[in-house]
């Protein structure tokens, strides 16, 4: 009987010291967000306000250009939301059954030029001064590309860029480390690089405007948290980040 005890006792004593469950890996959830490279330091910002309103969770993103992400999405690649910088993408994803639901219209965005400090090569706008000098601008293809090409057309110029660029992003780099005497960036990279570069701006550019939609991948296996994550985008805490970065809200 004084065995027995002992033995119970020693067992509820081990019980006690071990250490409590720690959550496991299945507890884990990962949110795959696909997004324009536009909107890299406004949904990084944004991600981080989900992770701490959800724990546990992580969320992924892949910034790239549009047409790179929608060509992703088409060959099987994982991802629960999509952004595009442009209806024109979107529209091929849902046209491609890639979407559940309708996307939802969140900010539009214009165009300007960003020249290196000081514009050493003296640009004036998108005119003859941008005549033998390193303008970058996005390939045609990209959101950026189809409207600096929408642009140009509209103000009768020919362009004449010594590169062409997959992603905006590219763009911005090119002309902070002065590769690029020039560069056609959204104004909101602009005010991100902030004192960085210069800005000039573009003749008409108001009446070219590119429109960013969201919404949720078709394949996405994590239940309500892409519509959750689409929720936090389009209400007030999205709405201030996105303004705030000098985006126009619908």
């Amino acid at each position: 009987m004084i065995r027995t005890l002992v033995v119970v006792t020693a067992l509820a004593l081990l019980g006690a010291c071990t250490p409590a469950a720690t959550p496991t890996a299945a507890s884990s959830k990962e949110l795959v967000v696909f997004a324009a490279s536009s909107l890299s330091d406004t949904y990084a910002s944004l991600g981080k306000t989900f992770e701490a309103s959800h724990p546990g969770v992580t969320v992924k993103f892949s910034f790239d250009g549009s047409s790179n992400l929608v060509d992703q999405l088409k060959q099987g690649a994982p991802a629960d939301v999509f952004a595009s910088a442009d209806r024109a993408n979107m529209d091929k994803a849902t046209a491609a059954n890639l979407m559940s639901g309708t996307p939802s219209l969140f900010a539009t965005n214009t165009l300007t030029i960003i020249v290196p400090k000081g514009n050493p090569a003296g640009i004036t706008g998108l005119d003859s001064s941008l005549d033998g000098k390193k303008l970058v601008v996005c390939a045609d293809g990209v959101p950026c590309g189809a409207a600096i090409t929408k642009l140009a057309k509209l103000l009768g110029v020919t362009l004449k860029p010594v590169s062409q660029e997959t992603k905006v992003a590219d763009v911005r780099a090119k002309v902070e480390t002065g590769q690029a005497d020039a560069g056609v960036v959204y104004i909101t990279d602009a005010k991100a690089l902030g004192s960085k570069v210069d800005t000039i701006a573009i003749k008409n550019a108001d009446q070219v405007k590119n429109e960013y939609l969201l919404g949720v991948v078709g394949t996405s296996k994590n239940a309500d948290l892409p519509n959750q994550f689409v929720a936090i985008i389009t209400g007030f805490e999205g709405r201030k980040t996105l303004s705030d970065a000098g985006f126009v809200l619908p």
